[in-house]
């Protein structure tokens, strides 16, 4: 694993490169960037598929957010979807600028709300051939409608008065910016079971990472997220093979399915039994089905163009 930084505009991404062993540099390789989940970092999930990605034979690039982890962007821990999609983009710039990679064979996979980012990346990038999400959020619905999907979008506008309230707060009267958490450090009875897990991953030494502060700006993020949808148009946009992977147990399902029936292109669902959204982060059993189901996937998507016998 080489660490590396790479442009963004005006911000530099820090990223985790994974090669395979024995990388053969004088000919281009098929990569995969890896999108990680909102609160995370690369050293986590992330890392973790990059590198099952790199012992099966891809270049894969994890990277911090803008504005998270090591990467640069001021303020920090700004979750701003939009940003974040352009994460993806400059990881693909990056890529093609590697002797080692083959420009014309690039995939992506994200996890979580990653998943999300990637498909949106994905509809406007048609530098990535190749689409994997594992356990996929779209993260503005889920914002608006609740874990389970329940709520209406109009949901929302409780969250959002309580934001123009603090707005006002911080500009006209120098209150000290405000954060959410990205999963909650005590879960109760109430939490959804997911949730809970995720707490349990970020929170204790299972996966905790001094970078995953498990915080976020209220103001600057909540009035971007709750206008994203990063499904939007995916039926007319997305035109890349794309495989959904997801646990039957889990309460982000309803995103995965809504995600591969909206979608027009060649798709396939990965649905794993008895599989928690969470599993797919660390969980060997789940992290392994998911790459046994994303392997052959980029090898068939990302093949080598047959040499010319010409």
């Amino acid at each position: 694993m080489d660490a590396i930084t790479f442009p963004n505009g005006q911000i530099t991404m820090a990223g985790n490169l994974y090669l395979p062993e024995g990388l053969d540099r004088t000919i281009r390789h098929a990569a995969v960037v890896v999108v990680h989940p909102g609160g995370g970092v690369k050293e986590q999930a992330a890392g973790l598929y990059a590198s099952k990605l790199a012992e099966q034979g891809f270049v894969a690039l994890a990277f911090d957010a803008s504005f998270q982890g090591d990467s640069g962007g001021e303020p920090h821990h700004l979750e701003d979807p939009y940003a974040r999609v352009d994460d993806v983009r400059a990881a693909v710039d990056h890529l093609q600028t590697l002797d080692f990679v083959d420009p014309e064979r690039i995939g992506a996979l994200g996890i979580c709300a990653g998943g999300g980012y990637a498909v949106n990346a994905a509809m406007t990038d048609y530098r990535i051939k190749a689409l994997t999400t594992v356990s996929a959020v779209n993260i503005g619905t889920s914002f608006r409608r609740g874990w389970y999907g329940t709520d209406s979008d109009a949901a929302a506008v409780p969250t959002l008065k309580a934001l123009a309230r603090q707005r006002t707060a911080e500009a006209s009267r120098g209150a000290e910016p405000t954060y959410l958490p990205y999963v909650p450090a005590e879960p109760d009875e109430n939490t959804p079971r997911d949730l809970a897990e995720a707490s349990e991953y970020y929170l204790t030494p299972r996966a905790q990472h001094p970078n995953a502060k498990n915080k976020f700006l209220f103001t600057r993020s909540v009035s971007r997220i709750f206008t994203f949808d990063a499904f939007h148009m995916v039926e007319d946009l997305l035109t890349q093979p794309l495989l959904v992977v997801a646990g039957s147990e889990a309460g982000s399902l309803w995103m995965s399915t809504e995600l591969h029936g909206r979608a027009r292109t060649t798709k396939k669902l990965a649905l794993v039994e008895g599989g928690t959204h969470m599993d797919f982060y660390d969980i060997p059993k789940y992290v392994d089905q998911a790459i046994s189901a994303a392997t052959p996937f980029f090898n068939e998507h990302l093949a080598a163009e047959p040499a010319d016998q010409g």
